[in-house]
């Protein structure tokens, strides 16, 4: 069996911590792992399984020799490097936001649109968090019924910016005052409708980038999407209220089966028993988790329902990894 040179670039971080982790329980056949970071973080050592493996800075020859590398790091560092990396003979899968929306960079959820690694010219774009657990419904739902129309709010926890956030929400639960403000509210006992920045049409980066993304991954530019997004004081796992108006007549026993047959998709629908997805419940799972599925009244056509999955695995790490896993099936 071929074996592959992995490296990845922001290792030190949440998500960096998490590729590693999702690499081994996947069975990766690697030969080395090369583990980058920052100047300030060169020397250090990271854990992969029972190894101890030394941090390297990142510079413009790191990538010789390598097959793939994971990139978490930031947009600015992947539009500088991931270039170089792929000059050096690698295959990038970014997980910031540099190339997602360019149109010769395949944007993948391999559960949705895998086939779309095929064109790839050596960088893949992993999407952004939510997106991720987002289309994980939607694209099912769209092939049964057809999707006209998405209303999206979203509930997302502070490891998403990183872990000074985290940081910053235990000191505050805590009464104590953070030396690192992440946020420019206090994030305990409070909600931010403000993740990332403020475009000059209202909308948050962030919103942008789920209404965007969204009709990308699923190749349908008709699909209208509207977003709001929200952090919210929950350390790990994103959710969303969603509501989808359908093309085609639906039932809500139609959608639940649907959903109840998508490889990676949760069922948990039971409110009269206090049964449906909490960040608590899929904190450290890869699943997409989606409940409390009816039927929206106002509109014909139209469901709500209630998505939850963990930001730092599906939404970014695990999926990254399946991006790999699927290169490596289809031969780089």
């Amino acid at each position: 069996m071929q074996k592959y040179r992995i490296a990845i670039v922001g290792v030190t971080g949440l998500v960096g911590q998490k590729m590693l982790e999702v690499l081994l329980e996947r069975q990766i056949p690697i030969s080395d792992v090369l583990p980058i970071a920052s100047r300030e973080s060169a020397g250090k050592t990271v854990s992969f399984g029972d190894e101890k493996l030394k941090v390297f800075p990142l510079k413009e020859n790191i990538f010789e020799g390598v097959d793939f590398a994971l990139f978490s790091a930031g947009a600015q560092i992947s539009r500088e490097y991931a270039p170089v990396a792929v000059r050096q003979g690698a295959v990038v899968i970014d997980n910031s936001s540099a190339w997602r929306m360019e149109p010769h960079v395949p944007l993948v959820v391999p559960e949705v649109n895998g086939h779309a690694l095929k064109t790839h010219q050596g960088i893949i774009a992993n999407p952004n968090c939510s997106t991720i657990q987002l289309v994980m419904v939607l694209s099912p739902l769209h092939k049964r019924f057809g999707v006209k129309r998405v209303v999206v709010s979203t509930y997302q926890a502070v490891s998403g910016s990183g872990k000074a956030a985290i940081k910053q929400l235990k000191d505050e639960l805590h009464q104590k005052n953070p030396v690192e403000k992440v946020y420019p509210h206090p994030i305990a006992y409070n909600c931010l409708p403000h993740i990332d920045s403020f475009e000059p049409d209202g909308y948050s980066r962030e919103e942008h980038k789920m209404m965007q993304e969204t009709s990308k991954i699923m190749e349908d530019e008709s699909l209208a999407v509207t977003a709001t997004c929200v952090r919210v004081p929950v350390l790990n796992g994103h959710s969303e209220s969603v509501n989808i108006e359908f093309r085609s007549p639906i039932t809500v026993e139609g959608v639940r089966k649907v959903l109840e047959e998508v490889p990676g998709v949760v069922v948990l629908d039971q409110p009269e028993e206090n049964i449906y997805p909490l960040p608590i419940l899929c904190d450290g799972k890869d699943e997409v988790f989606v409940g409390r599925i009816r039927r929206d009244p106002t509109v014909e056509n139209a469901i709500n329902l209630w998505i939850v999955s963990d930001n730092l695995r599906k939404g970014a790490a695990t999926n990254a990894v399946q991006i790999l896993q699927h290169l490596i099936n289809m031969g780089g």
